[in-house]
């Protein structure tokens, strides 16, 4: 279909702007960079925990060891709003995770615009509480004067197992992230360890992925050697190489020097890893072999179609 106003230039959205306000233009693709980012990067952590546990499952079948009370197989995700953001968010996730549809599920108070979702098995339903108690991981997508009523409200229901992912942002989001995950320069260009074009994310995040999966190894009441091993066979699975980790890495020298091997790793504050300079950052802003290893996994796992 043609653009009818492509050559009316008073009908563009630029022609109403004060020349001060021309010169914030550059906000809109910088915006849309975000949201492009934000996607992949949680998408991408998705599929690291999903391919943890997959693995914690495999162990605990050789063993024989029972399942824990409440545990299930397959990793439950839960989206809090459904504006634009948490539309797209959705899109990426089934594009580049292979989380079920049946698995994802999404609170919204208007479910019934969900129409881009109806030929799926995602299910939509508007009931917060039900979400948090249902959900493994939780991404709010609300604006950020919501969060203070939405997190007194989903608190006393959130599982204790349930990583709870903030994704609240103020500003509109137009670009369609699932069409742009198969441009490989894009997957490139938001590596969270390389990104381009004026946006970066810090080492505090992934160090905080980091010791996402090593919480969830300590929650399967994992051993520190067993758990590093895991770790360590799930990003050579995505990248072909093993990651140089030790319990060095993620925790002080003498809790290290005196840690067993089949002593589960301490738990981890992932507020504390995230603004805070944890014996992770240290070690990752010294290592580039293992940099690059975990821009490898990302890479492949981003390019690589949902199965």
């Amino acid at each position: 279909m043609a653009d009818i106003v492509a050559d009316l230039s008073t009908l563009c959205f630029e022609s109403g702007l004060a020349d001060d306000e021309k010169k914030l233009l550059y906000l809109r693709a910088r915006s849309a960079g975000l949201t492009f980012c934000g996607c992949a990067h949680a998408a991408f952590v998705c599929e690291l925990i999903d391919s943890l546990r997959c693995a914690i499952r495999r162990r605990t079948a050789k063993i024989r060891k029972p399942v824990a009370p409440g545990e299930h197989d397959d990793l439950r995700v839960g989206i809090l709003g459904m504006g634009h953001l948490g539309k797209q968010l959705c899109l990426a996730l089934l594009e580049k995770t292979k989380i079920k549809p049946s698995h994802i599920k999404i609170s919204t108070r208007r479910p019934e615009l969900a129409v881009e979702f109806v030929h799926t098995e995602v299910e939509c339903f508007f009931d917060n509480r039900r979400l948090a108690a249902w959900a493994d991981v939780l991404f709010l997508c609300c604006l950020p004067s919501q969060i203070p009523k939405v997190c007194v409200d989903l608190r006393s229901h959130l599982a204790k197992h349930c990583l709870v992912y903030s994704f609240t942002s103020a500003i509109p989001v137009t670009s369609h992230v699932a069409s742009a995950l198969a441009d490989p320069l894009l997957i490139e260009a938001s590596c969270p360890l390389t990104m381009k074009g004026g946006i970066s994310l810090g080492l505090n995040w992934v160090c905080a992925v980091l010791y996402i999966l090593l919480n969830i190894c300590t929650s399967a009441s994992l051993g520190s050697s067993e758990a590093l091993l895991l770790i360590k066979s799930i990003f050579k699975e995505k990248c072909g190489d093993t990651v140089q980790l030790n319990a060095h890495s993620f925790i002080n020298s003498s809790y290290a020097s005196s840690l067993l091997s089949d002593e589960p790793f301490p738990w981890i504050s992932l507020m504390d890893a995230q603004i805070r300079e944890t014996p992770l950052l240290c070690f990752l802003s010294s290592s580039k072999s293992v940099q690059q290893c975990l821009s490898a996994a990302y890479k492949s796992q981003m390019e690589t179609p949902a199965k």
